[in-house]
């Protein structure tokens, strides 16, 4: 496997596809990408550790289909890099409805969840340098509870050995061409990209990279005030 670049920061395209057309029913209905966190909405902190990464060249954005056709003048003038197209009923076609938007010529592809609004630029770059290293970058945190696994009553059936689980988050990048054949078959559906990966076959090799936990999704309506004190807590870069 040859690496691509040299130094802390590898040289290359990369291209970010964002779901964002969740109802947010666990929400109460509420467009949660929409809802604001200190004063923006959790997409537009979402977006910005990647508009702040020299080497994204393109952002597409999948909303749902009426946020589509008429998008928040917000979104639209934030970036030149960034493009809007509708989404579909499961997240899977959001996204490979955001990759087919992408441009053909970017290295690498960062699949990144609107409700993600806590991630940071080295976290965004670490996983970067990974995919074009040829790996699979996944962020997420190793497990600290003991975890178990349960049957369709809830009843415990086993319980696994934590010190080899971890949650994955979100981003998970990879190289473009591996990414690009894991979604083109259209009946595929999953809630992970790696494991969108994993199923293609390619033998792709993908590495956890840990986030510290607090990149939280916001989800319910109690995440909202821990995401906005892990905000207030964040120094804002000099302009």
């Amino acid at each position: 496997m040859s690496g691509v670049g040299t130094g802390p920061e590898r040289p290359g395209r990369v291209g970010v596809a964002v779901p964002a057309a969740g109802i947010g029913l666990r929400m109460g209905g509420v467009r949660k990408v929409f809802l604001e966190l200190a004063g923006r909405p959790v997409l537009a902190h979402a977006l910005r550790p990647f508009l702040e990464e020299d080497r994204v060249v393109a952002v597409v954005v999948a909303l749902a289909q009426d946020d589509a056709a008429s998008p928040p003048a917000w979104l639209t003038g934030l970036d030149a890099r960034i493009t809007v197209v509708a989404g579909g009923a499961t997240r899977t076609r959001s996204v490979r409805a955001a990759i087919a938007a992408l441009p053909d010529d970017v290295d690498v592809i960062a699949v990144h969840d609107a409700a993600r609004p806590l991630l940071t630029r080295a976290l965004v770059t670490e996983c970067v340098d990974l995919a074009l290293e040829g790996f699979g970058a996944v962020a997420g945190s190793p497990a600290v509870d003991t975890m178990k696994v349960v049957d369709a009553s809830g009843t415990v059936v086993e319980t696994p050995d934590r010190t080899a689980l971890w949650h994955a988050h979100t981003p998970q990048v990879f190289p473009a061409r591996a990414l690009r054949a894991a979604y083109a078959d259209e009946a595929v559906e999953g809630t992970d990209d790696a494991a969108l990966i994993e199923r293609n076959g390619s033998g792709l090799r993908v590495k956890m990279v840990d986030d510290g936990a607090a990149n939280l999704k916001v989800t319910r309506p109690t995440d909202v005030p821990f995401a906005e004190a892990v905000l207030a807590g964040r120094v804002e870069p000099s302009a």
